[in-house]
């Protein structure tokens, strides 16, 4: 027995391989949170949710299969400059593209929300009929927030200006400008404060579709994942979000980011235990 089966490493995530090139599927860490508009905090969120996954169990119940039969590489963390957006975007794209041309599916953490838009246009370029399915709490198709085209709450109005009309299904939006409403009307697929019920009935229009899925913590009520940026009461619970996860196995999932998880506003860690949970299922459900 080799001394090193009795450590682990919390750097990485639970059960993840050391052999990347045999990896389907990749996680990369995106620490930013530089235009977050209400509470800071969501560039510790990759580190905390790698950490909790320790006290998890690598078996799921709900699919009946183990991370211990999965094949994914945990790349660590982007290194990005602190404050500059600009310049942060363009590298996150970059790092994007490089496991696109490698034939990785990447998972992204987050990190705030902005992260999505450098990521899904390095996407569309792999797959111009890409499909995007949002969960969030957050329309975040403002055209502008403060002035600023590039922010959390502008980030799905600039998504879906590099997507075709129609391509953006959202689920959970509770909160938002009456504007986003009308643009969402006309340009994209609104499910409003509802989750689970329109996203099963949509499931066979996304069927042998390219899929990114961009999932937003809180589109989880803050009774259970109150550790986020801007929590908004009113939410699905977390049985009801590891079940929509669950009915991700067979779509094409070619992308994925999990974003706006803030360690510091929940002491207790169970909004960084529910975003390991719903990272391990889904990599269990990727096969």
């Amino acid at each position: 027995m080799n001394i090193f089966d009795h450590l682990y490493n919390q750097d990485r995530f639970i059960e993840a391989k050391d052999d990347y090139s045999d990896a389907k599927t990749v996680i990369i860490g995106v620490p930013m949170d530089f235009t977050v508009s209400f509470r800071p905090g969501t560039r510790f969120g990759p580190k905390k949710i790698r950490e909790v996954s320790y006290g998890l169990e690598n078996y799921s119940v709900y699919a009946d299969d183990s991370l211990e039969n999965r094949s994914f590489y945990d790349a660590g963390d982007v290194d990005i400059p602190f404050g500059n957006v600009k310049k942060s975007l363009d590298i996150i794209g970059d790092v994007a593209k490089e496991f696109l041309d490698d034939g990785k599916i990447p998972l992204f953490l987050g990190g705030e929300h902005l992260i999505s838009f450098p990521i899904i246009k390095k996407v569309v370029d792999k797959y111009p009929d890409l499909i995007i399915v949002h969960f969030d709490a957050h329309a975040d198709l403002r055209d502008s927030y403060f002035g600023e085209k590039l922010s959390h709450a502008t980030v799905l109005r600039r998504i879906s200006e590099h997507v075709k009309d129609k391509h953006i299904y959202h689920f959970g939006i509770r909160s938002g400008i009456k504007e986003e409403f009308l643009y969402a009307k006309k340009h994209t697929h609104m499910y409003p404060i509802e989750v689970k019920a329109p996203f099963l009935k949509t499931l066979d229009d996304l069927r042998n579709r390219p899929i990114y899925i961009t999932l937003d913590i809180d589109v989880v009520d803050p009774a259970f994942a109150p550790g986020t940026g801007t929590p908004e009461p009113g939410g699905c619970s977390s049985q009801e979000i590891l079940e929509v996860v669950s009915h991700f196995k067979g779509l094409n999932i070619v992308g994925f980011d999990l974003v706006e998880v803030s360690p510091a506003n929940d002491l207790s860690e169970r909004t960084s235990l529910l975003a390991a949970k719903i990272l391990r299922e889904l990599l269990i459900g990727l096969g």
